[in-house]
C-alpha cells in the first residue's frame, strides 16, 4: 500500500488540465457538471494554497469513483481568507453532505484556519473523519504530527487478485480496512 506521492499528483492534475486552461478553471468547469450533487462521498479539507495538488487528488479519488467535495470549487463565494460565521453554516452544511471527510496534509497545511475546524467538526458529526497524507517520496507508513496521530489516514492498493485501486482506511500499517467497508461501521482491523 502506498501514500499519495506529491508529484504523482502534480502529473495526475496536468494530465487533466487542456493545455490553455489553469486547474481552477478546470475544477469551475467540472462543479458545473455536478451542481446538484446531493451527498458527497468525500469532503476534501485542504489548504487553498495547494490547487494543483489538489485538483490532482480530486482527479484522483473521482477516478475510484468517489464523488468529492471542495469548497472552492463547489462553493466559489466562501470567504477562504476569514473566518465567517456563513462561511461556517455552509461547510457546515456540506458536511452533513458528505460520507467522511479526508485531511489532505501538506507543507500548506497547518497554516489553514479551517482545515482544524473541520476535522474537528466532523468527527463529532459521524466519526468519518481521516488524514490524507501527502508525501514527498515513496512510502508505505505515516506517523501524524500532534493531534492528527489519533485519526486514522488513508493510503491507495489494488485489491487482491484484481487490477482494482481502491482507498483503505489505516490505524497503523497492520491495522486496516477498505474505505467502503469504514463508511459502513467496519472498523480497521489487524491483518
Amino acid at each position: 500500500m502506498s501514500l499519495f506521492i506529491e508529484a504523482n499528483l502534480r502529473q495526475r492534475a496536468r494530465a487533466g488540465i487542456p493545455f490553455n486552461k489553469s486547474a481552477t478553471h478546470v475544477l469551475s468547469e467540472r462543479v458545473q457538471a455536478n451542481v446538484r450533487v446531493s451527498q458527497f462521498d468525500i469532503f476534501l479539507s485542504h489548504s487553498f494554497n495547494d490547487q494543483e495538488l489538489i485538483l490532482g487528488i480530486m482527479m484522483s479519488l473521482e477516478d475510484m469513483g468517489y464523488k468529492v467535495y471542495v469548497d472552492w470549487v463547489h462553493d466559489g463565494q466562501l470567504s477562504r481568507d476569514r473566518v465567517t460565521s456563513e462561511t461556517a453554516t455552509v461547510l457546515r452544511l456540506r458536511m452533513k453532505m458528505s460520507k467522511s471527510l479526508f485531511y489532505a496534509t501538506t507543507i500548506n497545511s497547518s497554516a489553514s484556519k479551517w482545515m482544524p475546524w473541520e476535522l474537528g467538526y466532523m468527527d463529532g458529526h459521524n466519526g468519518k473523519a481521516a488524514i490524507l497524507p501527502v508525501a514527498q517520496q515513496s512510502t508505505t507508513s505515516y506517523s501524524g504530527q500532534e493531534y492528527l496521530g489519533v485519526y486514522p489516514y488513508v493510503q491507495k492498493d489494488l485489491v487482491r487478485n484484481t487490477s482494482s485501486e481502491r482507498l483503505w482506511i489505516h490505524r497503523n500499517p497492520s491495522t486496516y480496512v477498505l474505505f467502503d467497508d469504514w463508511l459502513k461501521g467496519i472498523e480497521p482491523f489487524q491483518r
